[in-house]
């Protein structure tokens, strides 16, 4: 039988190897690289699982005995180490939020708004800025 301390370590490691992971995450959204994203997303989405699972275990023990302080100790950086992955995790859904937001708005100034409040600047071919509802409005005429 395996101690509590032990599956703590490998739950930390599992952690370390997280962390490791959004930072690869993040330089890929960084790069535009969607192939090395989509592949990172099931060792992922494994580690989450392996984690929540070994929190949810460590968590039981915690209020069913006594515990000695040096894996109180242990832990505590483990909650501060995954703390840090959800920062990390956080840093990425914004990058992926803001690209996202970019592209829906060059998809409208390109295909045009159809909203008749809304306007998009965008340049004609002459380079001088046009807008979008002036130029539907123009072609309803």
């Amino acid at each position: 039988m395996t101690s509590p301390g032990h599956h703590l370590a490998v739950a930390h490691e599992q952690c370390s190897r997280l962390k490791q992971l959004l930072e690869e995450e993040f330089e890929a959204l960084r790069g535009r690289n969607l192939d090395v994203f989509e592949k990172l997303q099931p060792v992922k989405s494994a580690l989450l699982s392996a984690l929540a699972e070994a929190a949810e275990s460590h968590q039981t023990r915690l209020s069913q005995t006594t515990v000695e302080p040096a894996e109180l100790l242990a832990w505590d950086q483990f909650r501060l180490a995954m703390l840090e992955c959800r920062d990390l995790h956080r840093r990425n859904e914004i990058l992926i939020l803001r690209k996202r937001d970019a592209i829906e708005g060059a998809l409208q100034a390109l295909v045009g708004n159809r909203e008749p409040t809304a306007s998009v600047d965008v340049y004609d071919r002459l380079g001088r800025v046009s807008r979008t509802g002036r130029r539907n409005s123009f072609l309803q005429a």
